[in-house]
Formats: structure tokens, sequence, C-alpha cells
């Protein structure tokens, strides 16, 4: 095991018994957390609210968690009851699973794990795939004539990578993208913070990121997402992850996540998504016109 693997696997063991020794008993409260990026606070408001709006009690908030191993470690250890997560990194990431085809062949797959595995609960998907985008600038696209990821592969030689943390280390992400594409960078990749991506890809300090596929400002800037020809990436719905004591406590907050299945797709996302990242508003404001839209207010 690689020793950045080793690292991930102690905080992990580290983050749990912290977790676990200042757990309080928690017995009339609701508590929904989210990963430390845009699109997840939203999600996270989205539960939240409609779980306050059918339950009748208040939801606690705990947002910005430092990304998939912590998100989960805080579920076991109960400090959240449940959070959104995404089939193809819950079965390459955390059940660390081969790929399987379909997304609902992962779906099933990653359902039936959790359960016996970790005795959580995996419910049905909101509706749109939030898979890795692979991403150049529009520019680039053009003069090299560039829309897969096959097509962009000779040129890395010559260019300069951004990926997250994450991406760097998962068995989805970086390792495998650079095995099966044949590539090769200058140096070796840069890592940053999600939110930083696209801006270095625009200010020309890299020339290649892994964003994401529901990411506003994709459509908004002169960006250009490489169609993944090899068909690297696995699905990537969004499901909700839960412990299932609470849903046996509160069944009103179980009707309230299966009242949002199917309820999003793709390009809903990225419209709020953009509204937060682009036009800089609040994700609880964006969550609520939302659920006001859909009649799920």
């Amino acid at each position: 095991m690689r020793r950045s693997a080793s690292l991930i696997a102690l905080s992990a063991l580290v983050l749990a018994c912290a977790f676990a020794s200042c757990n309080p008993d928690r017995h009339d409260d609701i508590v929904v957390g989210s990963k430390n990026f845009s699109e997840q606070a939203l999600l996270g408001e989205i539960l939240a609210q409609h779980i306050e709006a059918r339950t009748h009690k208040p939801v606690t908030r705990r947002f910005y968690l430092a990304g998939t191993y912590l998100c989960q470690q805080a579920l076991l250890a109960d400090r959240i009851d449940m959070y959104v997560e995404y089939t193809g990194t819950a079965l390459t990431a955390v059940l660390r699973d081969p790929l399987v085809g379909s997304s609902s062949a992962v779906f099933a797959r990653v359902q039936s794990e959790y359960k016996q595995r970790f005795g959580l609960e995996v419910l049905p998907s909101l509706g749109f795939n939030n898979t890795f985008a692979i991403v150049v600038r529009g520019e680039d696209a053009r003069s090299l004539n560039l829309k897969t990821i096959s097509d962009a592969a000779p040129h890395t030689r010559h260019w300069r990578a951004g990926f997250g943390f994450e991406f760097m280390e998962r068995p989805d992400g970086y390792q495998g993208l650079a095995h099966t594409y044949n590539l090769a960078f200058a140096q070796q990749p840069r890592v940053l913070d999600l939110g930083l991506l696209y801006r270095a890809l625009l200010e020309n300090q890299v020339d290649i990121v892994a964003g994401n596929s529901t990411d506003g400002l994709l459509a908004a800037r002169d960006l250009v997402q490489l169609q993944d020809d090899k068909h690297y990436f696995p699905p990537y719905d969004a499901v909700p992850v839960a412990r299932p004591e609470i849903l046996g406590r509160y069944p009103e907050a179980r009707a309230a996540l299966l009242e949002l299945a199917g309820k999003i797709n793709d390009e809903e996302m990225r419209k709020m998504n953009y509204e937060v990242d682009g036009e800089r508003r609040d994700a609880a404001d964006v969550a609520r016109e939302f659920l006001h839209a859909k009649g799920l207010d």
C-alpha cells in the first residue's frame, strides 16, 4: 500500500475514534452533513429543508466536511445522520470494489454492500449523475480539435494538470485515468482545492483539470468537457445515505427522502450550482426556491 493511502486510512481511524469519544447522546435531532463543495451544500440544504417541512423538527447542518472519507466516518460514528453520496464514489472509494457497468448495477451493489458492511441505508437517486469532467480551455479545444480524452492524450506531455486531493488518491481517479488513456504530463499534477480548479485553468496556471459534470461554471466560462470515450468513469448517481435508526425514529424523514427521488436532473443541478458559484447566491435560498418550484415546500 502506498504511504499516502496508509495515511488516509490512519486519518480515517483517528477521526472515527475522535467522533466516537466525543459523541453526545442524541435523542431528538436530525443531523444532515455534506462534503466540502457547493453542490454538496446545496443538496444538504435541500434534504434539511424538506425534512424540516415534513417532520416539523429542526435539522442540524454539518456541512463542508472534508470529503468522502470524513463524511463516511461521521456517519458511522453517529455524528451525522445522512448526507448525499455518489454511487461511483461509494463503489470505488468507500467499498473499494471493482467497477461494474450500468447505473442500476452500481446502485444495487452499493445499496447491498452498504447495508451488509456498514448497516447503512442507501435510498433511490435524486435523479442526476455527477461524473468527473476532464476539462480544458475552450481555445485549446478549438485550436487542437479536442473532443475526447483520447484526442488530448498526445498533448499532455507538454501540459500541466491540476486535480483535487481525492481524485489523486482514489482508485477511480488519476492513476487509473492516466493508465487507461496513456497520459504523461510535463510534471506531477498539482493538487488544488476544488474551488480553485477552474480559476487555475482559466489563468493558465494549469492546462487540464478534473472537475464535475454538473459544475455550473462549465457552461458559463469558455471551458470544454472532454468526452470519456473509453468509458473509464463509472456512474455517479447522487443518492442519500442514512442511518436506519434515524429513519425508523422519524418515518416522515424517510418519506421526505423518497419524495426527492428523481426530482433533480443534470441541467437543474448545473443551474443551481451556477447560482451559488457564479452568481454568489446563498445555497439555502437556492434550495428553498427549488423546493418551492417542485411543490415540495
